[in-house]
């Protein structure tokens, strides 16, 4: 398959913000790919070469990039800097400067697909001494037999800025339509990758063997699944109420949330985020070697810090020092962990994630062997409020954040890569105002002025809408945010900046800066209020207005542990707003 084919489609899609065109533009393409390479092309379509849980990346600096491209088209450093800082996009710079070659080199040849990904997967896995000067060959080399076209998407593609603004679900959208016969199959094809993690093997699986095949796709150790998140409620009330009259409350750990995957005597420990973190808890691979008695298993724990000689559990910010690639050693001695397992999701052949919370629960119960290191999460069974919030209060007094409070129906499956009210979130903070924090994604940026010039002055922040499958904005903050954070977000988030306002992001500010959704962090508002502005769960309250937050404070905290789309959700700033309301009138009352 010629690789131009794929860059004629990135240009089209490039070139459209309507998400049904894109759809259709990305169809057009899947279609138009032999079986044989189309998980090739889904990969390079995300922009990667392998799903991300392998951590394998192609990782070439842009400084990289302009030598390889000086090198492949006979133009300096310099020239290519320059023109680079004009178009703030290395991508076009290439496409710009390749079309001035004067002619092409006599031995090049047409670029296929699989050349291409052969050569980039060979620059990815290139180590060790030397490695920057073979890198830095294959991509030349690439380059040398590329039109200029097919140098921008390469160049993009390597630098890991695609700028496609394609989300996975517009893939899996593509894939129901080429391969499933219809929409109708997307739901069966989304949980196939909500229990792999791997657009590409279910790519293969539904080309292949069709709706049938996709029917009988099978959870796989060392292939992480896809978290199950929740909602979020301000009482007991309207938890039960929402729950049927009966929950499982279960302590909400202040730690890290891991997936442990178990097999032939070998452990990976999957984050939130789905990346590998063992290297970062060897005593916890450990943990998992010896206190689980099943041979194969996936789980899923709390990774808590604690004081090993007391038996408290210490704050959320003492893990982050375990998040290192030095120092391991030390920083095990000064920051143990203990983990509390609280699912289980695959044990010795089986697939619980259908099977309902109780039965996960005393499956779980089976394979772990209780030590003060390693202890099922502790939970209840209430049926009241009183009930409900008495274990609360135990809970906040044990050093937890809260209660997950879980449904516990036949409908209480595990319900991978999905927020709903199966498990809701009950916390100390909901219980006044916007004491909350809420989490969310950076969509753009506004240029600082005065002390701030040369950095940001205030960033656009965004909710995240499931059912859309877009980002609505809810606040502008430049507040809480130190000169060192203003300098850190400026080097982050320009590895992200696109040329226009993303297809997924619903705004009517016109942001100076717009970046692909990639950065969460941590805010504290004082209240949410109706908005005409932001388009946060918009008409949800009243028609015309949005929900915003107000005077926003960033608390410190960058949420590396959450991807853009684990933010917090337009629908729970609907519920945090009338939990507020519900305050207040209960204030007036009194």
């Amino acid at each position: 398959m010629d690789y131009a084919i794929i860059a004629d489609a990135y240009e089209k899609i490039e070139a459209t913000t309507k998400r049904l065109e894109m759809t259709d533009l990305l169809f057009d393409l899947l279609k138009k790919t032999p079986k044989d390479v189309l998980a090739r092309v889904v990969y390079l379509t995300q922009g990667k070469l392998y799903p991300d849980f392998t951590g394998i990346e192609m990782g070439v600096a842009e400084k990289s990039a302009i030598k390889a491209l000086a090198r492949a088209s006979g133009q300096s450093e310099s020239v290519i800097s320059g023109g680079l800082q004009k178009s703030g996009d290395i991508g076009q710079t290439a496409q710009a400067i390749l079309s001035k070659r004067k002619q092409s080199t006599f031995f090049s040849r047409t670029l296929t697909v699989e050349q291409v990904y052969e050569t980039l997967d060979k620059l990815a896995k290139t180590s060790g001494s030397g490695a920057v000067d073979t890198k830095m060959a294959l991509l030349c080399g690439l380059l040398t037999d590329a039109s200029p076209k097919e140098a921008k998407w390469l160049i993009r593609t390597v630098t890991g800025n695609l700028r496609l603004g394609i989300a996975d679900m517009t893939v899996l959208d593509a894939l129901a339509i080429a391969y499933g016969g219809g929409k109708e199959a997307r739901e069966l094809v989304e949980r196939a990758y909500n229990i792999s993690s791997d657009l590409g093997r279910v790519a293969n699986v539904v080309a292949e063997k069709g709706i049938e095949g996709i029917k009988k796709f099978q959870v796989m150790v060392f292939e992480p699944i896809r978290p199950m998140l929740a909602e979020r409620l301000a009482s007991p009330e309207e938890i039960l109420e929402k729950l049927g009259g009966k929950c499982i409350a279960e302590y909400k750990y202040d730690g890290e949330r891991i997936q442990a995957h178990k097999k032939d005597g070998k452990v990976i420990l999957f984050s939130r985020r789905l990346e590998n973190i063992s290297s970062q808890y060897p005593d916890a691979v450990d943990l998992i070697k010896e206190k689980i008695s099943a041979k194969e298993v996936i789980l899923e724990a709390e990774c808590v810090a604690m004081d090993l000689e007391t038996g408290d559990m210490r704050p959320f910010q003492e893990l982050m020092h375990r998040r290192r690639k030095y120092g391991i050693e030390e920083a095990i001695g000064n920051y143990p962990i203990s983990l509390f397992p609280f699912d289980l999701l695959y044990a010795d052949g089986k697939d619980l994630t259908l099977q309902p919370l109780p039965l996960r629960r005393e499956e779980l119960a089976k394979i772990v062997k209780k030590t003060d290191r390693v202890t099922p999460a502790i939970q209840k069974v209430v049926n009241s409020p009183k009930k409900l919030e008495d274990f609360f209060e135990e809970a906040i007094a044990e050093g937890c954040e809260g209660l997950m409070c879980k449904a516990i129906g036949d409908e209480s499956c595990y319900q991978a890569g999905s927020r709903g009210w199966l498990w809701i979130k009950y916390k100390r903070d909901y219980k006044s105002e916007m004491t909350d924090t809420a989490d969310l994604v950076v969509v753009g940026a506004f240029h600082g002025r005065g002390k701030r010039a040369g950095t940001y002055g205030a960033l656009l922040l965004a909710t995240y809408n499931k059912e859309q499958d877009t980002f609505e904005t809810v606040t502008k903050c430049g507040t809480g945010f130190t000169d060192k954070d203003l300098q850190t977000l400026y080097d982050t988030l320009g590895k992200h900046v696109i040329p226009r306002k993303n297809s997924r992001f619903v705004s009517t500010l016109e942001a100076d800066v717009w970046f692909e959704p990639s950065l969460v962090l941590e805010i504290l508002g004082a209240e949410i209020t109706l908005s005409p502005i932001h388009t946060c769960a918009m008409n949800s309250i009243r028609k015309g207005s949005g929900l915003a937050i107000r005077f926003p404070r960033f608390t410190g905290k960058y949420r590396t542990d959450k991807a853009p789309e684990d933010a917090t959700s337009s629908i729970e700033i609907v519920e945090m707003y009338r939990g507020q309301l519900k305050k207040i009138s209960e204030k007036q009352t009194a």
